[in-house]
């Protein structure tokens, strides 16, 4: 008999074939607590699941009884109680290698838009503004030779050194749990405390997880420490920054910029300041998100979940001594 999964996402039709090949599939539309409550008795057949967002914590799993595999088409797993997961034998699989080189172009693109002021500029465009030939009021900064500090040098952090200091000559600096010894072989990155990150980076780089030890990582006080001039950019997660110590940074003129393409809440709320400063550009959480990427990731989650369910975890798992 084929185990049972719940699906909480679309995915395109052959990678559902290959699903239906292997399991007894039930599609809901999200994990939200209606849905838990309408498809209760599913819940408790299910041995795996596979989607995206969503809370699946110890109350979760109290209604998920038979619980083997949770497979998350998404690299981070902040929505997920690793610990309650791991204490009930609860394998967690994700997708954190698909999805790497496009996060750094979102990254890149980030860095160019908001030093050029590029929407800014096109929407000026737009409205008729252009009239003849631009004034300092519609120029931007260089990228080029420019200090990047990167905080986080996992693989995203690895794919954009090499955009940054390859294509346009940028010293790299970087902070992280550990010395990354390809990226300063490579790319002459520089390992530096927060602190020197934070006072001489030109664009400082957020590519971090969330974690306890990095929410409100970056806060008035880290902010107050960097350059007038500099660029904040973060792909990373949201809360990493504190929003509100961001929002008086930009409006003070304590850093020149922002590109983000995450927040505390989203969607951002309509009626968040930062809709409002000519000095960010703000971005739909859009870091992953091309069809051939997405189209990827969903594949792995697929093939993650088929694996674990057959004893099979030699890769993409977040708690791998589950299986031991």
């Amino acid at each position: 008999m084929k185990p049972s999964v719940v699906l909480y996402k679309k995915l395109p039709q052959d990678l559902r074939s290959q699903l239906d090949e292997h399991f007894n599939v039930t599609e809901i539309n999200g994990l939200t607590p209606e849905t838990l409550s309408q498809h209760a008795e599913v819940f408790q057949q299910a041995e795996g699941i596979l989607g995206s967002g969503g809370k699946v914590d110890a109350e979760f799993l109290k209604k998920a009884p038979k619980l083997r595999v949770a497979s998350s088409v998404s690299v981070g797993v902040d929505n997920f109680d690793i610990p309650a997961l791991s204490e009930r034998g609860v394998l967690l699989m994700h997708t954190p290698t698909v999805l790497t080189e496009t996060v750094a172009d979102t990254m890149m693109a980030l860095v160019l838009t908001s030093a050029r002021r590029v929407v800014e500029s096109a929407e000026r465009v737009k409205k008729g503004e252009w009239q003849g030939s631009i004034g300092a009021d519609w120029f931007g900064i260089d990228v080029h030779h420019k200090k990047m500090g990167i905080l986080g040098m996992g693989r995203i952090g690895l794919a954009l050194a090499q955009r940054a200091h390859l294509g346009f000559s940028m010293p790299i600096l970087y902070n992280a749990r550990k010395h990354h010894e390809e990226a300063e072989q490579r790319f002459d990155a520089q390992y530096c405390d927060l602190d020197t990150l934070l006072k001489e980076s030109d664009f400082l780089c957020i590519s971090l997880p969330l974690t306890e030890q990095t929410h409100h990582l970056i806060g008035r006080e880290e902010l107050a420490k960097m350059k007038p001039s500099a660029v904040l950019i973060n792909a990373g997660r949201g809360p990493v920054i504190d929003e509100e110590a961001l929002i008086a940074a930009l409006q003070e003129g304590t850093i020149h910029a922002a590109g983000l393409d995450v927040f505390e809440k989203e969607p951002l709320p309509k009626d968040s300041p930062l809709l409002t400063l000519p000095n960010v550009v703000a971005l739909p959480h859009i870091g992953s998100a091309t069809h051939e990427t997405r189209y990827g990731m969903a594949k792995d989650a697929v093939e993650n979940l088929i694996a674990a369910l057959n004893g099979k975890v030699d890769k993409n798992c977040v708690n791998p001594e589950v299986a031991k």
